[in-house]
């Protein structure tokens, strides 16, 4: 199956979500290339953004999760390319 490359960003406003939030990382961890989480503590909002390279139905069940977390939103955006 063909990968793509994407970034994925995700904006944490429940911190109660956190912990289902790391089990899904947790359970996509094969494809993501990397992570960083910037928490912005005076706007009481986490910051995550995910380097991921997997198939298109990998990354939007993994986004798709993600949004349906209560507090948390996630978009990707995917390279234009196929890439293998």
């Amino acid at each position: 199956m063909d990968s793509r490359i994407a970034a994925v960003s995700i904006l944490v406003e429940e911190p109660g979500s956190v912990e289902a939030l790391n089990s899904l990382l947790h359970e996509y961890s094969a494809y993501i290339l990397g992570r960083m989480g910037i928490p912005y503590r005076e706007k009481g909002v986490s910051i995550i953004c995910l380097s991921l390279d997997a198939p298109v139905d990998v990354i939007n069940a993994l986004t798709g999760k993600i949004g349906r977390l209560k507090g948390v939103s996630a978009k990707a955006v995917y390279s234009r390319g196929q890439n293998n």
